[in-house]
């Protein structure tokens, strides 16, 4: 099953991001299997994040709810808040068969 995680940072703390933004890469690279497809949430300019959206695959809602928990973004308080439905993938190009 497929599950987004919507996560938003905590306003203004930029600094937390890129302390952490290595750290959380090989978080999601050693996560291949689960992970579908991730990006940062940007300002309408494209010029700063502000949070993360991924979409993972697990067994269930407590699979992706440990995804996230994983997240060294999420364990050094990037984020002031962590969302997660699940989804499905009906139109658009993305196909994650």
């Amino acid at each position: 099953m497929l599950f987004v995680i919507y996560a938003k940072d905590k306003p203004g703390d930029g600094s937390a991001r890129l302390a952490h933004r290595a750290e959380h890469l090989e978080y999601l690279k050693s996560q291949s299997a689960m992970l579908k497809t991730a990006g940062p949430l940007l300002t309408d300019d494209g010029a700063t994040m502000t949070g993360s959206m991924l979409v993972v695959e697990a067994a269930d809602r407590a699979g992706a709810e440990r995804f996230a928990a994983g997240d060294p973004f999420r364990k050094h308080g990037v984020f002031a808040s962590v969302e997660i439905h699940a989804w499905r993938a009906s139109i658009g190009s993305v196909s994650f068969a």
